[in-house]
């Protein structure tokens, strides 16, 4: 780098405040971009160095450190790109590099922001300006000295538009974002002379008119008020120098936007304005501020009701200063402001003075987190107050309001969509809690995430500034609605966002129930089709059978809590004539026993009261065993169906046809012969559940013919069917199975 003298007249404003190294330092680093800069001109039409050195003698006023100039004098190289920190720490160091990475995510943001004008133009500007504010929450965060090198370079484009008396398309979208954002930032920062320029400014442009208006009126005053005001400051010096009193006194310059404000908030005349006429008294210490308002009070006529004492009660950004408007002799107002050199320091400086380069010192780091928990205490303060101001009361809007001012420094982070729309989420979230953040379909879809640019790992946490791109199934998966969720992501490192785990457990669940829906119809359309009633009204079905909507007594069909039998039951309740419906089969599994089941014609064992030699059959519906109570029932052309007396279907076919009902009784039972039972167990799902109740029914020697299970949300429901020679011995089985680990409830069905 060439080394440049830093006695250079020309360069005297870029390097005021600075110690002889760090003037030559900014001074290199000017040398270095003039080649970079020479053809180079900025959106706006001015030249780029032109620009950058406009830039930084406005830093220079602010009294900031050498680091921030600098980084204002890079921040338009026409090679920076996303890597801007690689390629400017080699050359400037890490501190620089990191400040102009960050002016450059600020600036990328602006792109964006004159945009959303563009928009607001056709449509409520309230949505634009919220999401503006979001933007420049994220960008603004990371460091202070970002913040100031903006609003200097916003200062720099509208004294540039004002010089050159430009008026168009550009100027104006300029001079709206700066009213609407960086006025009110610098406001509440408290850098009060770039807010009162920036709002002249853009005042100009926005309304010119009413600029002129006041302009104009202004100057036709001017000599009269100087000459009024210079009058009033000398007598007030000859008080104060009897007294024995140091002081500076100078006559402060009236802004036309803060003229024009008042006279609108307070419907005034221009005449009726107190304080077009006014000087400030700077003193050494608070006890002489007092001293000078007394004396001030003493020479004209103060107006009570115009006096505010912000010593005693300071702003809620810290201004201090006493406040008091007095009626000379004439009757004409005059406004005069009092404050120590240390107040008007920081009414002037505000936060820059926190950023000073402090010779032979550093901050600690736990002084710099301070400053900027205090810094964004305010700032988030004027995001609400913005807020309530576009946004009005909507409960949407007051209740994000709320979760905003609750928000702290390092539990949220802000990261960009492609489109530069600016995403908040919880710090440490991934690309599947942004993927749910933007929409729950999107995050379904998901199949990968690019951060700026680069594939990454869907477990990848995020970081301030990134933009993440989601890419989503497509084609033929997303249409079948084949794309969906892994089951891998509610384990750890995937998500951090509760909102996007449960999104996940909806999804899943939603997909089970489908599921189930699906195996309810089929079930319950067989059971129409065997019947014959294909035709019947499925929603006038489910009313009668208890259940309000027909998707509930599919899903009760569908995980075998409602049996198929109160269907039949049900139709054939319509038809009185029909016959009922008795299932008999007798397809069981072959046993590998010497004992004979009566489903493969053994001998059942049962007397018929008055009759002998007719052919039995165990009824499939309850399938009783000894010592069950039992009746039968003539069926036609099957012999007699035994049944427990306790069968509901039973009770049906016995309402219809009861001369066909007869009694019957268990007879003497070959000692090898078993009989059908179903048995249910509900419990919770483990490894070896199976395994362990089977093991219970061979050691009770109870041969089972048929196994059914199913795992929902944790459950197994089991139905086993099993042969055994008494319900003596089932009940032994049953009370062994209700002690296994985790079995909730074993029963007969």
């Amino acid at each position: 780098m060439v080394s440049v003298a830093a006695g250079k007249s020309e360069d005297e404003d870029l390097t005021a405040g600075l110690r002889a190294e760090d003037a030559a330092r900014l001074l290199q680093a000017l040398d270095f971009v003039r080649t970079a800069y020479a053809d180079r001109v900025v959106p706006t039409g001015q030249g780029a160095l032109e620009f950058v050195r406009n830039v930084v003698a406005c830093l220079a006023s602010l009294k900031t450190d050498v680091d921030t100039r600098i980084a204002g004098l890079l921040l338009e190289l026409p090679w920076l790109d996303e890597k801007a920190a690689k390629q400017i720490e080699p050359l400037f160091g890490k501190e620089i590099a990191d400040l102009v990475t960050g002016i450059r995510q600020l600036m990328r943001l602006h792109e964006t922001a004159v945009a959303q004008h563009e928009i607001a133009k056709n449509k409520n500007s309230a949505a634009s300006q919220v999401e503006t504010l979001r933007k420049m929450t994220l960008a603004m965060a990371t460091d202070m000295r970002v913040v100031l090198v903006r609003l200097a370079s916003r200062l720099t484009t509208l004294r540039y538009f004002a010089e050159h008396k430009l008026e168009n398309d550009m100027t104006l979208r300029y001079a709206r974002e700066s009213f609407d954002l960086y006025a009110p930032l610098a406001s509440r920062l408290g850098v009060w002379q770039l807010k009162w320029e920036l709002e002249d400014l853009s005042f100009r442009f926005v309304d010119p008119a009413s600029y002129k208006n006041i302009a104009r009126m202004l100057e036709e005053r001017r000599t009269e008020r100087e000459n009024f005001v210079d009058a009033a400051i000398a007598r007030l010096k000859a008080e104060m120098a009897a007294a024995g009193i140091r002081a500076e006194v100078f006559g402060r310059p009236k802004h036309i936007y803060s003229i024009w404000n008042k006279m609108q908030g307070k419907s005034l005349d221009f005449s009726r304005l107190h304080d077009v006429r006014a000087f400030r008294v700077i003193v050494d210490d608070i006890k002489t501020c007092y001293a000078v308002l007394g004396i001030v009070q003493n020479i004209w006529t103060p107006i009570p009701e115009e006096f505010d004492d912000y010593i005693a009660r300071p702003k809620a950004n810290g201004y201090q200063s006493l406040h008091t408007v007095v009626l000379a002799e004439d009757g004409r107002t005059l406004e005069v402001q009092i404050r120590t050199q240390e107040m008007h320091h920081f009414a002037e400086y505000g936060v820059a003075a926190h950023w000073r380069y402090k010779e032979g010192s550093s901050a600690s780091p736990s002084s710099k987190y301070d400053e900027k928990i205090a810094w964004l205490r305010q700032l988030l303060a004027w995001k609400t107050e913005m807020l309530d101001v576009v946004v009005g009361q909507d409960d949407t809007e007051a209740q994000w309001v709320q979760q905003l001012k609750a928000a702290t420094l390092n539990d949220r982070i802000y990261v960009l969509t492609p489109q530069a729309r600016v995403i908040e989420l919880p710090a440490g979230a991934t690309p599947i809690d942004f993927a749910y953040h933007l929409h729950s379909d999107v995050g379904h879809r998901c199949r990968g995430a690019k951060i700026d640019k680069v594939m990454v790992p869907l477990n990848t946490p995020l970081k301030n500034g990134q933009t993440v791109e989601i890419i989503t199934a497509k084609g033929e998966a997303a249409a079948t609605g084949a794309a969906g969720p892994s089951r891998d992501w509610l384990s750890d490192g995937y998500t951090t966002s509760p909102r996007t785990r449960s999104k996940i457990r909806a999804w899943f669940n939603a997909v089970e129930e489908a599921e189930t829906l699906a195996q309810g119809r089929a079930m319950l359309e067989k059971t129409l089709q065997r019947e014959g009633r294909t035709s019947v009204n499925l929603d006038d079905l489910a009313h009668k059978l208890g259940f309000p909507k027909l998707d509930e007594l599919l899903l009760s069909v569908g995980k075998d809590r409602f049996s198929l039998r109160l269907v039949e039951q049900a139709l054939h309740a319509e038809d009185p004539g029909r016959p009922a419906a008795v299932h008999t089969d007798t397809a069981v599994l072959p046993r590998k026993s010497r004992a004979s089941s009566v489903t493969q014609g053994a001998k059942s064992g049962v007397l018929v009261v008055g009759t002998e030699g007719l052919m039995t059959q165990m009824a499939r519906c309850c399938k009783p065993a000894p010592p069950d109570p039992i009746v039968g029932f003539i069926t036609r052309g099957k012999g007699i169906s035994i049944h427990r007396a306790s069968c509901k279907n039973f009770a049906q076919m016995q309402s219809r046809a009861p001369e066909r009902m007869i009694q019957t009784a268990w007879g003497s039972q070959d000692s090898d012969t078993v009989y059908p039972v179903d048995v249910f167990v509900l419990a919770m799902d483990r490894q070896g559940l199976l395994r362990d109740i089977s093991d219970i029914f061979l050691r009770e020697k109870i041969n089972v013919i048929g196994v059914s299970t199913q795992s929902s949300k944790g459950q197994a429901h089991m139905a086993f069917t099993g042969e055994i020679s008494s319900t003596a011995q089932l009940q032994r089985a049953l009370s062994i199975i209700s002690e296994v680990k985790g079995v909730l409830e074993a029963k007969r069905q």
